[in-house]
Protein backbone atom coordinates (compact mmCIF):
# COMPACT_ATOMS: atom_id res chain seq x y z
CA UNK A 1 0.00 0.00 0.00
CA UNK A 2 3.08 2.18 0.90
CA UNK A 3 4.23 1.93 -2.48
CA UNK A 4 1.09 2.90 -4.13
CA UNK A 5 0.70 5.96 -1.76
CA UNK A 6 4.27 7.19 -3.30
CA UNK A 7 2.93 7.73 -6.59
CA UNK A 8 -0.27 9.43 -5.67
CA UNK A 9 -0.76 12.95 -4.92
CA UNK A 10 -3.74 14.86 -3.53
CA UNK A 11 -3.92 18.73 -4.11
CA UNK A 12 -6.16 21.05 -2.89
CA UNK A 13 -6.75 24.53 -5.31
CA UNK A 14 -8.56 27.49 -4.60
CA UNK A 15 -7.88 28.68 -8.47
CA UNK A 16 -8.69 32.42 -7.61
CA UNK A 17 -9.33 35.34 -10.47
CA UNK A 18 -6.01 37.31 -8.52
CA UNK A 19 -4.33 34.30 -7.03
CA UNK A 20 -3.60 30.59 -6.94
CA UNK A 21 -2.75 29.13 -4.17
CA UNK A 22 -2.35 24.79 -3.52
CA UNK A 23 -1.96 22.98 -0.71
CA UNK A 24 0.16 19.49 -0.06
CA UNK A 25 0.21 17.54 2.84
CA UNK A 26 -1.36 20.13 4.59
CA UNK A 27 1.23 23.27 3.37
CA UNK A 28 0.80 25.95 1.02
CA UNK A 29 3.04 24.67 -2.03
CA UNK A 30 1.90 27.68 -4.35
CA UNK A 31 0.72 30.74 -4.01
CA UNK A 32 1.22 32.97 -7.52
CA UNK A 33 -0.55 35.20 -9.17
CA UNK A 34 -3.18 33.82 -11.52
CA UNK A 35 -1.29 34.97 -14.66
CA UNK A 36 0.50 33.51 -17.62
CA UNK A 37 2.95 34.95 -20.07
CA UNK A 38 2.44 33.86 -23.82
CA UNK A 39 4.69 33.73 -27.18
CA UNK A 40 2.51 35.08 -29.52
CA UNK A 41 4.32 33.79 -32.68
CA UNK A 42 4.79 29.99 -31.28
CA UNK A 43 1.80 30.24 -28.70
CA UNK A 44 4.12 28.81 -26.09
CA UNK A 45 3.93 29.47 -22.22
CA UNK A 46 7.23 31.41 -21.75
CA UNK A 47 6.33 32.43 -17.72
CA UNK A 48 3.68 31.36 -14.74
CA UNK A 49 2.80 33.29 -11.80
CA UNK A 50 5.37 36.17 -10.12
CA UNK A 51 7.53 36.01 -13.17
CA UNK A 52 4.70 36.30 -15.64
CA UNK A 53 3.03 39.08 -13.60
CA UNK A 54 6.14 41.22 -13.64
CA UNK A 55 5.94 41.02 -17.35
CA UNK A 56 2.45 42.39 -17.27
CA UNK A 57 1.51 45.80 -18.93
CA UNK A 58 5.51 45.76 -19.87
CA UNK A 59 5.23 43.49 -22.57
CA UNK A 60 6.46 44.46 -26.38
CA UNK A 61 4.31 43.05 -29.31
CA UNK A 62 6.05 39.42 -28.89
CA UNK A 63 4.57 38.73 -25.51
CA UNK A 64 1.41 38.82 -24.44
CA UNK A 65 0.27 38.51 -20.87
CA UNK A 66 -3.22 36.63 -19.92
CA UNK A 67 -5.24 36.20 -16.78
CA UNK A 68 -7.54 33.54 -17.84
CA UNK A 69 -10.08 33.76 -14.92
CA UNK A 70 -12.52 36.39 -15.35
CA UNK A 71 -14.84 37.02 -12.96
CA UNK A 72 -13.90 33.73 -11.09
CA UNK A 73 -14.51 31.82 -13.87
CA UNK A 74 -12.61 30.46 -16.86
CA UNK A 75 -12.90 32.57 -19.75
CA UNK A 76 -9.30 31.67 -21.56
CA UNK A 77 -8.99 27.31 -21.03
CA UNK A 78 -6.18 27.07 -22.79
CA UNK A 79 -4.45 29.84 -20.91
CA UNK A 80 -5.90 28.01 -17.68
CA UNK A 81 -5.11 24.80 -18.62
CA UNK A 82 -0.92 26.18 -19.05
CA UNK A 83 -1.08 28.24 -15.89
CA UNK A 84 -2.46 25.20 -14.11
CA UNK A 85 -0.21 22.75 -15.25
CA UNK A 86 2.94 25.59 -14.47
CA UNK A 87 1.98 25.72 -11.19
CA UNK A 88 1.31 21.81 -10.77
CA UNK A 89 4.94 21.72 -12.08
CA UNK A 90 6.16 24.03 -9.25
CA UNK A 91 5.50 21.53 -6.54
CA UNK A 92 8.44 19.65 -8.50
CA UNK A 93 7.19 16.35 -7.26
CA UNK A 94 4.62 15.66 -10.24
CA UNK A 95 5.54 11.81 -11.62
CA UNK A 96 3.56 12.23 -15.13
CA UNK A 97 1.94 9.46 -16.28
CA UNK A 98 2.50 7.49 -12.59
CA UNK A 99 0.64 9.82 -10.24
CA UNK A 100 -2.15 8.81 -9.14
CA UNK A 101 -3.41 12.48 -8.82
CA UNK A 102 -6.75 13.69 -6.78
CA UNK A 103 -7.68 17.21 -6.85
CA UNK A 104 -10.19 19.56 -5.03
CA UNK A 105 -10.75 22.95 -6.65
CA UNK A 106 -12.70 25.63 -5.63
CA UNK A 107 -15.51 27.64 -7.62
CA UNK A 108 -17.66 30.44 -7.35
CA UNK A 109 -21.02 29.77 -6.06
CA UNK A 110 -22.67 31.18 -8.78
CA UNK A 111 -21.15 29.00 -11.29
CA UNK A 112 -22.98 27.61 -14.42
CA UNK A 113 -22.71 24.01 -15.57
CA UNK A 114 -20.97 24.65 -18.55
CA UNK A 115 -18.28 26.79 -16.22
CA UNK A 116 -18.66 23.51 -14.05
CA UNK A 117 -16.98 21.30 -17.03
CA UNK A 118 -14.99 24.04 -18.26
CA UNK A 119 -12.80 23.50 -14.81
CA UNK A 120 -13.48 19.57 -14.81
CA UNK A 121 -11.70 19.53 -18.67
CA UNK A 122 -8.74 21.85 -17.29
CA UNK A 123 -8.20 19.23 -14.38
CA UNK A 124 -8.73 16.27 -17.06
CA UNK A 125 -5.97 18.34 -18.83
CA UNK A 126 -3.44 17.90 -16.27
CA UNK A 127 -4.28 14.21 -15.73
CA UNK A 128 -6.30 14.31 -12.82
CA UNK A 129 -7.63 10.61 -12.01
CA UNK A 130 -10.08 12.16 -9.38
CA UNK A 131 -11.87 15.83 -9.29
CA UNK A 132 -13.81 17.49 -6.89
CA UNK A 133 -15.44 20.67 -6.99
CA UNK A 134 -16.04 22.52 -3.90
CA UNK A 135 -18.34 26.42 -3.20
CA UNK A 136 -16.27 28.93 -2.50
CA UNK A 137 -17.91 29.91 0.48
CA UNK A 138 -17.86 26.41 2.08
CA UNK A 139 -14.56 26.33 1.62
CA UNK A 140 -14.10 29.12 3.11
CA UNK A 141 -16.11 28.18 6.51
CA UNK A 142 -14.67 25.02 6.53
CA UNK A 143 -11.23 27.46 6.79
CA UNK A 144 -12.15 29.32 9.27
CA UNK A 145 -13.66 26.33 11.75
CA UNK A 146 -17.10 26.56 11.10
CA UNK A 147 -18.50 23.10 11.82
CA UNK A 148 -20.57 23.01 8.41
CA UNK A 149 -22.70 20.04 9.07
CA UNK A 150 -23.96 21.19 12.19
CA UNK A 151 -27.92 22.57 12.22
CA UNK A 152 -26.46 26.31 13.11
CA UNK A 153 -26.43 29.09 10.82
CA UNK A 154 -23.35 30.69 9.59
CA UNK A 155 -23.28 33.81 6.87
CA UNK A 156 -19.91 34.36 5.25
CA UNK A 157 -18.78 36.93 3.14
CA UNK A 158 -15.80 35.94 0.91
CA UNK A 159 -14.38 38.78 -1.15
CA UNK A 160 -12.56 37.51 -3.82
CA UNK A 161 -10.46 38.77 -6.92
CA UNK A 162 -13.44 38.78 -9.13
CA UNK A 163 -16.42 37.73 -7.39
CA UNK A 164 -18.02 38.34 -3.42
CA UNK A 165 -19.57 35.44 -2.65
CA UNK A 166 -22.20 35.72 0.31
CA UNK A 167 -23.67 32.67 1.80
CA UNK A 168 -25.80 31.16 4.74
CA UNK A 169 -24.64 27.69 5.11
CA UNK A 170 -26.19 25.03 7.58
CA UNK A 171 -26.66 21.28 7.77
CA UNK A 172 -23.73 20.81 4.80
CA UNK A 173 -25.58 23.24 2.59
CA UNK A 174 -26.03 26.25 1.16
CA UNK A 175 -28.81 27.80 2.11
CA UNK A 176 -29.51 31.14 0.79
CA UNK A 177 -26.76 32.69 -1.48
CA UNK A 178 -25.60 35.96 -3.52
CA UNK A 179 -22.80 36.19 -5.77
CA UNK A 180 -21.85 39.41 -7.25
CA UNK A 181 -19.31 40.36 -9.86
CA UNK A 182 -17.70 42.84 -7.69
CA UNK A 183 -14.46 42.26 -6.02
CA UNK A 184 -10.98 43.27 -6.20
CA UNK A 185 -10.26 43.54 -9.44
CA UNK A 186 -13.52 46.06 -9.92
CA UNK A 187 -12.27 48.03 -6.64
CA UNK A 188 -8.98 48.27 -8.39
CA UNK A 189 -10.56 49.38 -11.47
CA UNK A 190 -12.06 52.21 -9.59
CA UNK A 191 -8.53 53.43 -8.48
CA UNK A 192 -7.51 53.42 -11.44
CA UNK A 193 -10.79 55.40 -12.76
CA UNK A 194 -10.23 57.94 -9.97
CA UNK A 195 -6.53 58.52 -10.55
CA UNK A 196 -7.45 59.22 -14.08
CA UNK A 197 -10.12 61.36 -12.98
CA UNK A 198 -8.81 63.73 -10.50
CA UNK A 199 -5.04 63.82 -10.85
CA UNK A 200 -5.28 63.60 -14.87
CA UNK A 201 -2.95 60.75 -14.44
CA UNK A 202 -3.14 56.98 -15.81
CA UNK A 203 -1.62 54.26 -13.47
CA UNK A 204 -1.53 50.66 -14.21
CA UNK A 205 -3.39 47.54 -13.02
CA UNK A 206 -0.27 46.77 -10.52
CA UNK A 207 0.25 50.52 -9.63
CA UNK A 208 -3.61 50.52 -8.80
CA UNK A 209 -3.58 47.18 -6.48
CA UNK A 210 -0.60 48.64 -4.51
CA UNK A 211 -2.58 51.83 -3.56
CA UNK A 212 -5.42 49.29 -2.59
CA UNK A 213 -2.84 47.53 -0.32
CA UNK A 214 -1.14 50.51 0.85
CA UNK A 215 -4.04 53.02 1.59
CA UNK A 216 -7.34 51.31 0.28
CA UNK A 217 -9.95 52.06 2.86
CA UNK A 218 -13.86 51.34 3.10
CA UNK A 219 -14.24 54.25 5.70
CA UNK A 220 -13.07 58.08 5.74
CA UNK A 221 -12.57 57.86 9.48
CA UNK A 222 -9.91 55.59 10.19
CA UNK A 223 -8.91 54.97 14.30
CA UNK A 224 -5.14 54.46 12.72
CA UNK A 225 -5.11 55.67 9.65
CA UNK A 226 -2.06 54.66 7.13
CA UNK A 227 0.43 57.19 5.94
CA UNK A 228 -0.35 58.24 2.00
CA UNK A 229 0.88 56.87 -0.47
CA UNK A 230 3.06 58.04 -3.38
CA UNK A 231 2.22 56.86 -6.81
CA UNK A 232 4.14 57.47 -10.11
CA UNK A 233 1.74 57.26 -13.64
CA UNK A 234 1.65 59.26 -16.88
CA UNK A 235 0.47 62.64 -17.18
CA UNK A 236 -2.47 62.82 -19.80
CA UNK A 237 -1.81 66.01 -20.16
CA UNK A 238 1.88 66.57 -20.86
CA UNK A 239 2.71 62.89 -21.35
CA UNK A 240 5.35 63.03 -18.94
CA UNK A 241 5.70 60.72 -15.70
CA UNK A 242 4.39 62.25 -12.82
CA UNK A 243 4.59 61.68 -9.30
CA UNK A 244 1.51 62.41 -6.80
CA UNK A 245 0.51 61.31 -3.38
CA UNK A 246 -2.73 59.56 -2.49
CA UNK A 247 -4.50 59.32 0.93
CA UNK A 248 -6.68 56.67 2.18
CA UNK A 249 -9.67 59.40 2.64
CA UNK A 250 -9.51 59.54 -1.71
CA UNK A 251 -9.74 55.71 -1.86
CA UNK A 252 -12.35 55.79 0.32
CA UNK A 253 -14.31 57.72 -2.21
CA UNK A 254 -12.95 55.86 -4.94
CA UNK A 255 -14.46 52.40 -3.65
CA UNK A 256 -17.36 53.61 -2.17
CA UNK A 257 -19.99 53.00 -5.12
CA UNK A 258 -18.46 49.61 -5.50
CA UNK A 259 -18.41 48.89 -1.92
CA UNK A 260 -22.02 49.76 -1.22
CA UNK A 261 -22.94 47.26 -3.90
CA UNK A 262 -21.37 44.50 -1.98
CA UNK A 263 -23.47 46.02 1.16
CA UNK A 264 -26.59 45.74 -1.02
CA UNK A 265 -25.35 42.16 -1.63
CA UNK A 266 -25.24 41.70 2.01
CA UNK A 267 -28.55 42.96 3.17
CA UNK A 268 -30.21 40.64 -0.20
CA UNK A 269 -28.83 37.63 1.59
CA UNK A 270 -30.00 38.08 4.90
CA UNK A 271 -33.32 38.99 3.57
CA UNK A 272 -34.06 35.79 2.34
CA UNK A 273 -32.96 33.75 5.36
CA UNK A 274 -35.03 31.77 7.19
CA UNK A 275 -36.13 33.16 10.80
CA UNK A 276 -34.54 30.32 12.63
CA UNK A 277 -31.24 30.88 10.79
CA UNK A 278 -31.88 34.47 10.73
CA UNK A 279 -31.63 34.26 14.48
CA UNK A 280 -28.38 32.14 14.84
CA UNK A 281 -27.01 34.77 12.86
CA UNK A 282 -27.84 37.56 15.11
CA UNK A 283 -25.79 35.71 17.49
CA UNK A 284 -22.67 34.52 15.64
CA UNK A 285 -22.52 37.92 13.79
CA UNK A 286 -21.04 37.55 9.79
CA UNK A 287 -17.80 36.53 8.36
CA UNK A 288 -15.26 38.70 6.67
CA UNK A 289 -12.66 36.04 4.42
CA UNK A 290 -10.71 36.50 1.11
CA UNK A 291 -8.56 39.14 -0.04
CA UNK A 292 -10.99 42.06 0.35
CA UNK A 293 -11.82 40.95 3.97
CA UNK A 294 -8.27 43.30 4.46
CA UNK A 295 -9.38 46.26 3.19
CA UNK A 296 -9.36 49.05 6.32
CA UNK A 297 -13.13 49.57 7.72
CA UNK A 298 -15.02 47.39 5.75
CA UNK A 299 -15.74 45.21 8.90
CA UNK A 300 -17.14 48.34 10.51
CA UNK A 301 -19.14 49.72 7.25
CA UNK A 302 -20.75 46.74 6.76
CA UNK A 303 -21.54 46.10 10.96
CA UNK A 304 -23.08 49.97 10.41
CA UNK A 305 -24.95 48.69 7.61
CA UNK A 306 -26.36 45.45 8.87
CA UNK A 307 -26.43 45.99 13.00
CA UNK A 308 -24.58 42.87 13.30
CA UNK A 309 -21.14 41.65 14.36
CA UNK A 310 -18.80 41.37 12.06
CA UNK A 311 -15.84 38.91 12.19
CA UNK A 312 -12.52 38.91 9.84
CA UNK A 313 -10.59 35.38 9.72
CA UNK A 314 -7.53 34.59 10.82
CA UNK A 315 -5.40 34.68 7.53
CA UNK A 316 -8.66 35.91 5.43
CA UNK A 317 -6.50 35.20 2.30
CA UNK A 318 -6.11 31.50 2.79
CA UNK A 319 -9.11 30.58 4.78
CA UNK A 320 -10.42 29.23 0.98
CA UNK A 321 -7.52 27.07 0.33
CA UNK A 322 -7.50 25.77 4.03
CA UNK A 323 -11.13 24.66 3.89
CA UNK A 324 -10.33 23.28 0.33
CA UNK A 325 -7.58 21.38 1.86
CA UNK A 326 -9.86 19.86 4.82
CA UNK A 327 -12.12 18.84 2.35
CA UNK A 328 -9.18 17.17 0.16
CA UNK A 329 -8.80 14.88 3.21
CA UNK A 330 -12.62 14.34 3.94
CA UNK A 331 -13.87 13.77 0.32
CA UNK A 332 -16.07 10.84 1.67
CA UNK A 333 -17.38 12.61 4.42
CA UNK A 334 -18.85 15.58 2.95
CA UNK A 335 -21.60 15.44 0.39
CA UNK A 336 -22.04 19.02 -0.70
CA UNK A 337 -18.91 18.23 -2.91
CA UNK A 338 -19.47 18.30 -6.42
CA UNK A 339 -17.84 15.43 -8.63
CA UNK A 340 -18.50 14.86 -12.31
CA UNK A 341 -20.93 12.29 -11.89
CA UNK A 342 -23.29 14.31 -10.13
CA UNK A 343 -23.75 16.99 -12.57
Amino acid sequence: MKFFNFFRQELAIDLGTANTLIIMNDKVVVDEPSIVAIDRKSGNTIAVGKRAMQMHEKTHENIRTVRPLKDGVIADFTAAESMIEGMINMIGTRRRFFTHLKVVICIPSGITEVEKRAVFDSADKVDSKETYLIHEPMAAAIGIGIDVEEPMGNMIIDIGGGTTEIAVIALSGIVTDQSIRIAGDELTNDIINYVKRQHNILIGERTAEQVKINVGAALPQLDNPPPDYTVSGRDLMTGIPKQITISYQETAHALDKSIAKIEEAVVRALETTPPELSSDIYNTGLYLTGGGALLRGLDKRIALKTKLKVHIAEDPLRAVVRGTGTALKNTDRYSFLIDRKSM
